[in-house]
């Protein structure tokens, strides 16, 4: 049986988003899929990156991750973004690289197609809300059908940090050096999982 291919697309400058998507092709492996990780081009000078330990330690653990291109969109059965905040909005990396789906947007390549977001902040109303929109509202031009977290998932409930209906998100503090907790990374795993059974389902399989 053809396992439904989900492309995690997102953007980490100092890895927890990276952990988080990690965390999430766990769930979608674990359900079934084929979990497809990518990121985007930096648009950083490798200037501010090499003089800076730790977006460089970061960016050397994410050496092997593919860097996505639009045309990966096509073949996907299901999308999952993932970004770091910027004031409340999805970083520009990841901006930059939707923004250039346009040939994909003509051909309707993500229609009906189940899609996802995730997140870091740096604090706890630092925006987390408005990044998982700001992500949303592209794929729903896309056509896609946008996926959350329910209630069902008892981290969700019990989460004093991060965890939102909309979408799994982390705080990792103002310097990024808190990792996503184990709840916060239970909860990115299950946005794999849910998103997952609905390619499932769409895809009669």
């Amino acid at each position: 049986m053809a396992k439904p291919k989900i492309g995690i697309i997102y953007y980490s400058m100092f890895g927890n988003t990276y952990k988080m998507a990690k965390a999430v092709c766990g769930g979608v492996n674990e359900e079934g899929g084929e979990a497809l990780l990518y990121t985007v081009p930096d648009l950083l000078p490798e200037s501010v990156i090499s003089s800076n330990e730790s977006i460089k330690k970061a960016k050397e653990a994410q050496a092997k991750v593919k860097i996505a291109k639009a045309a990966d969109t096509e073949e996907l059965d299901g999308i999952i973004l993932g970004s770091p905040t910027r004031f409340g909005n999805m970083c520009a990396q990841l901006r930059n690289f939707m923004d250039q789906t346009g040939a994909q947007w003509i051909k309707g390549s993500l229609i009906n197609k189940p899609a996802g977001v995730f997140c870091c902040t740096a604090s706890l109303h630092g925006g987390q809300e408005t990044t998982l929109v700001s992500m949303a509202f592209t794929l729903i031009h896309h056509g896609a059908i946008i996926v959350g977290v329910p209630y069902s998932i008892k981290e969700l409930v019990n989460t004093k940090t991060g965890g939102t209906p909309y979408g799994p998100t982390a705080v990792v503090g103002e310097n990024a050096d808190q990792s996503p907790t184990e709840s916060d990374l239970k909860i990115a795993g299950e946005l794999g999982k849910r998103v997952t059974f609905i390619a499932k389902k769409l895809s009669g399989l």
